[in-house]
C-alpha cells in the first residue's frame, strides 16, 4: 500500500495544544513545591491552597466558595477546614453579611503561615523575574487574555482581580503606555501593574465584569 511521506514538522501538535501542555508541566512543578513546603508544615496542599485564598480576606469566606475556587467536593473542603480549626489556624464565626449563615477566617497563626506560603513558590517567581522586563509583561498579558477565554467556560473561579474589579475602567488612556485605570487610587494602570489577587478588590456588577474581560478576550 502506497504511502505519502511525511513533512518535516507534520506530527508537531497544534500551539494551542502545547501552550496547554507546557502550563499543565508549570503546574505539575509548582505543585510539587507546595507538597514540600505543605509536608514540612504538617499540611497537605489543599490545606495550604486554602490558607493562602484567605489570606486578606478579612471578611472571611464560606466554604462553598472555598470548594469552588479549589474545584472540590464541599465534603472535601469540609474535611480540610476540620483539620485546619483543629491545628488552630482557621476559625468559624456567623458571616459578616448573613448572620445565620458561617464563613471562616484566619487565626493569627493561621495568618502567619499564609504568609509563608508564598515561600513555596519563590523558585518559580525567581524564574519569571529572569526573564527580559517586556516579556513578563507580554506573558501576563497573555494569561490574562487565556483566562478571559477560559472564563467563556464557566470553569474558571472568581478572582480578585483588576478587571473583575468596580474600580478598573479599561481603555481610559487610549493609545498610552497605562491605557487603562484604577478609579481606587485615580492612577493609570500599566499591563505590567494588573494584579490577579488584589485585596483592596470590590466586585465590578456582572455587566462591567463581562465589558472589562471582554478587552482581553
Amino acid at each position: 500500500m502506497d504511502t505519502k511521506p511525511k513533512k518535516p514538522w507534520q506530527d508537531t501538535p497544534d500551539v494551542s495544544a502545547r501552550i496547554v501542555t507546557s502550563i499543565g508541566r508549570i503546574a505539575s512543578v509548582m505543585r510539587s513545591g507546595m507538597w514540600e513546603f505543605a509536608t514540612a508544615e504538617n499540611l497537605n496542599p489543599t490545606q495550604a491552597e486554602m490558607l493562602q485564598l484567605l489570606q486578606g480576606r478579612k471578611q472571611g469566606v464560606r466554604l462553598s466558595w472555598l470548594a469552588s475556587q479549589l474545584s472540590i467536593s464541599a465534603a472535601s473542603a469540609s474535611d480540610s477546614v476540620s483539620a485546619l480549626v483543629a491545628k488552630g489556624l482557621l476559625y468559624k464565626a456567623r458571616a459578616e453579611d448573613d448572620g445565620r449563615a458561617t464563613a471562616l477566617f484566619l487565626t493569627p497563626e493561621g495568618a502567619v503561615m499564609a504568609a509563608r506560603i508564598g515561600s513555596a513558590l519563590h523558585f518559580a517567581e525567581e524564574a519569571a523575574d529572569a526573564l527580559p522586563a517586556s516579556t513578563q509583561t507580554e506573558l501576563l498579558g497573555g494569561l490574562f487574555k487565556l483566562i478571559a477565554q477560559l472564563q467563556k467556560t464557566e470553569r474558571f473561579p472568581e478572582m480578585r482581580a483588576c478587571l473583575s474589579c468596580r474600580f478598573f475602567e479599561p481603555n481610559a488612556h487610549p493609545g498610552k503606555p497605562a491605557p487603562h485605570h484604577c478609579n481606587l487610587v485615580n492612577a493609570p494602570l500599566s499591563v505590567s501593574l494588573l494584579r490577579m489577587d488584589c485585596q483592596e478588590h470590590e466586585p465590578a456588577d456582572p455587566l462591567a465584569k463581562a465589558r472589562n474581560w471582554k478587552v482581553f478576550a
